[in-house]
């Protein structure tokens, strides 16, 4: 048998060129429907001299595709002229529809990959966003990671004062504070709009002579800076897209803090904290159970470090004899192998990924949507007939991918499963950027653990205590709101934004 940490070693290498899959159970419905679901991924870059920020670009934005898999932008500052392109599909697609790269290799870029939390699909709401002035140039491009919970309000606001949106995203509201503010100077403008905004927000973006990003007073939503060189710099959700364009990781973008440059000393990168008072972290904890890359780290946190270390504390919290453990690809493996390391059960990666198959089977019923899960994932049967196992799984939030998950296994002769998962109980739906399904439709706030177990007809059941994910992560500094349904910020209206 393979030892964990060839395991290990073969689980992280596949990501550097194939986009990380999370869970593979889930099919392209329940992704939306059984799933807490990424709000988006957000890249920028800027240098004094020319790159070839085409490629650059690219290569960062794949390197976040599994932040959002609806649509792809990018904005690239070339000889003081901002220009945009942004279309449906994955980043790799779009790429391929821009005629002349050479339209795209400037000194600055920033780039977006898109999944939906607030707005609609349409193509209007898809980033970067951008402002023109009065000779249809654009002057302001930005892109956005998170949600604003007071968005309606300043939309309205703004409309009192004759500002028109041509988008129905709380993420235009950012684009048109900034505007509106420019008076105030680039900085004076971005302060003026992090005093008004409130929510979870990480933001890049561009005018023709500069580079800037912002996070929110509470750092809910990750951003990170790596360097090139000395004078080229790198912004992105996670490191693992500074990898992707040879940048050094330098560090996390504070929570207040705004980094800009200035036309008159190129190259160098200025900070100001905006108010040091209202800053905390607070980073979402769900980034390092379920959405980052694990190859990423964030806030000087290893993510499959974390996993790991959960697999093994619920090992710790809830022991049990079995066979062989097993990991839902790719998001619950690294806890299984931790919980193999702890327990001495052994770690078998039967559940065979079919790494060619991509996302877009379009069939009209249930059963065969379901037939598109086992063309993605194929259990190895003969190596599960009639044990005991022990699966890992990331989350349950419907329920009805584990239900399935489950009789895969029944299936497959399995003699007594064994449920963990290494998220605590989701109690509470996220307003902070995260798009999960409304609190009737949570099944952990609606059964017990006892319940679920029978609902999903399993002989054990365990979900990782909020006390040892705490213990894992080192300390309580983050938002944990999904499992204690206490927010770091008020969680404004529950309506749709802009109906």
């Amino acid at each position: 048998m393979k030892s964990l940490d060839i395991h290990k070693s073969e689980y992280l290498k596949q990501f550097e060129t194939q986009t990380y899959g999370r869970n593979l159970f889930r099919t392209q419905e329940e992704e939306r429907l059984d799933a807490p679901n990424e709000e988006c991924g957000i890249f920028g870059m800027y240098s004094d001299n020319d790159l070839d920020t085409f490629s650059l670009s690219q290569f960062g934005l794949f390197a976040l595709q599994h932040r959002g898999q609806e649509a792809c932008g990018i904005s690239v500052l070339k000889d003081g002229k901002i220009t945009n392109m942004k279309d449906e599909g994955l980043v790799l697609d779009v790429y391929k529809e821009i005629q002349d790269p050479e339209t795209f290799m400037g000194n600055s870029a920033i780039g977006h990959t898109r999944y939906t939390t607030a707005g609609d699909k349409k193509k209007y709401n898809f980033q970067p966003f951008f402002a023109k002035n009065e000779y249809d140039q654009i002057i302001l491009s930005i892109a956005h990671n998170g949600n604003l919970t007071n968005a309606k309000e300043l939309k309205a606001e703004l409309e009192a004062e004759g500002v028109v949106f041509r988008a129905t995203s709380d993420s235009e509201v950012i684009l048109r504070l900034i505007q509106k503010n420019l008076d105030l100077g680039l900085r004076g403008a971005i302060k003026a709009t992090m005093e008004k905004i409130e929510g979870a927000y990480s933001v890049v973006g561009m005018t023709r002579n500069k580079f800037f990003a912002f996070r929110d007073f509470n750092g809910i939503r990750p951003l990170v800076l790596g360097a090139i060189n000395e004078n080229s710099y790198v912004v992105a959700s996670e490191s693992v897209a500074l990898d992707a364009v040879g940048a050094q990781y330098v560090r996390d973008i504070l929570p207040g803090e705004i980094i800009y440059t200035n036309e008159n000393e190129p190259g160098k990168l200025h900070s100001i904290m905006v108010d040091e008072e209202k800053a905390k972290q607070r980073i979402c904890s769900f980034e390092y159970i379920y959405f980052a890359r694990p190859d990423s780290s964030l806030e000087n946190i290893n993510v499959y470090e974390i996993r790991e270390k959960s697999g093994e504390k619920i090992w710790e919290q809830a022991p049990v004899e079995a066979d062989m453990v097993i990991g839902v690809p790719d998001s619950g493996v690294p806890a299984a192998i931790g919980f193999s390391k702890a327990s001495g059960i052994p770690f078998r990666p039967v559940l065979i990924k079919n790494r060619y198959i991509g996302r877009s089977f379009i069939v009209p019923t249930q059963e065969m949507r379901e037939r598109v899960v086992n063309l993605k994932l194929n259990p190895i049967i003969s190596e599960m007939k009639d044990k005991r196992v022990v699966i890992i799984d990331d989350s349950i939030v419907r329920g009805t991918t584990s239900k399935r998950l489950v009789k895969i296994l029944k299936d497959a002769g399995v003699k007594e499963i064994h449920f963990r998962s290494v998220s605590p109980p989701i109690i509470a739906p996220c307003y902070l950027g995260i798009d999960t399904p409304s609190k009737d439709d949570l099944i952990s706030a609606n059964m017990t653990t006892e319940e679920l177990r029978t609902y999903l007809g399993v002989n054990s059941l365990e979900f990782l205590s909020i006390d040892n994910l705490k213990s894992i992560l080192g300390s309580a500094n983050h938002c944990f709101g999904c499992f204690t349904e206490e927010y770091p910020v008020g969680k404004g209206e529950e309506l749709e934004l802009f109906n």
